[in-house]
């Protein structure tokens, strides 16, 4: 068996390696792939590792001796999965291997907007606490979280360990979920999505991307929020019409966002959200802890193990 990594960088970057993918006939790995190079790097390999290169219909069908596409993320939307069920080509993802280090992201943003570290730390590399006529100063307002209601759209696992870490805070849980109330922990109330909008602090969204939901935060739904509240975004950009939050929140109607994902990523110079007032961007990095790259590295390696063995393990198709 042949393997090639058609993405490696993204996930080992400088620091991690390939070292527990053994047992096999060769390793080829790639750090980047562009979309004309994937058909010839594909060529002549049973298997394949991608993170977000796509893998569709036109390059499986020049690939007669592809057996195995391994997708290096929860997510796997980057392979056409109905061609590759329909030629027995078996697809496999990483499940739940950075629900603690997405939703250490999550409360990352939150307590940057509640509390201004940033903002803070800024100004003090500036010399303002030198300037200061008292011990301390502050020029934007420290509100706590204790009292407030976030509303999580989407339950899953990195939802629940967020709205576990609410109530630890002393948060009030919203949740749209296709669980039963009888389903969920003490504390979390399951509601609908006009009710979470119109009483939320706080929106965090966990939702897969459907094209029953993309878009679902968008001017009409934005004006469902109340005013001053707070949106947060670890799941997929297009569950956003940015230009419409772009203009809230220079308006001053939502009070922050802090997202981990865009439409376009890279985003071009033009995205409206780039320049948005208080509008806070980390670079799809939620993931993508040290921690969480090595489970990712060890079930991709135990989801090839068990493919060669027989007995495929997280299959999707």
């Amino acid at each position: 068996m042949r393997v090639a990594i058609l993405d490696g960088f993204s996930v080992t970057a400088q620091d991690l390696s390939w070292d527990s993918i053994v047992g096999l006939d060769e390793i080829k790995v790639y750090d980047m792939t562009s979309p004309e190079d994937t058909l010839q790097r594909c060529k002549g390999f049973d298997m394949i590792l991608t993170n977000k290169v796509v893998i569709d219909s036109t390059i499986m069908s020049q690939l007669p001796e592809l057996k195995y596409i391994g997708v290096l993320a929860t997510g796997y939307n980057v392979v056409d999965i109905a061609y590759a069920r329909e030629h027995g080509i078996v697809v496999t993802n990483i499940p739940a291997y950075s629900t603690d280090s997405v939703a250490q992201m999550v409360w990352s943003h939150i307590l940057n907007i509640f509390n201004h570290v940033d903002h803070y730390a800024r100004q003090n590399r500036e010399g303002r606490w030198t300037r200061s006529p008292l011990f301390c100063y502050w020029d934007e307002p420290v509100h706590e979280l204790a009292g407030k209601t976030i509303g999580i759209v989407g339950l899953g696992n990195i939802g629940m360990k967020v709205a576990r870490i609410a109530l630890a805070f002393g948060l009030k849980v919203m949740a749209v979920t296709s669980k039963r109330q009888a389903e969920l922990e003490n504390g979390i109330e399951s509601v609908d999505l006009h009710t979470l909008l119109r009483n939320s602090d706080i929106v965090s969204l966990h939702c897969p991307l459907t094209a029953g939901n993309k878009g679902m935060i968008n001017k009409e739904s934005l004006r469902i929020m109340k005013q001053g509240s707070v949106l947060i975004n670890t799941g997929r950009g297009g569950l956003v019409v940015e230009s419409d939050l772009a203009e809230a929140l220079d308006s001053g109607w939502i009070e922050a966002y802090g997202a981990d994902v865009l439409n376009t990523e890279p985003p071009t110079a033009e995205s409206p959200l780039l320049k948005a007032k208080n509008c806070y961007l980390t670079p799809h990095i939620a993931w993508a802890s040290v921690e969480s790259r090595k489970r990712l590295i060890s079930i991709c390696a135990e989801n090839i193990n068990a493919f060669i063995c027989g007995s495929p393990i997280n299959q999707v198709n």
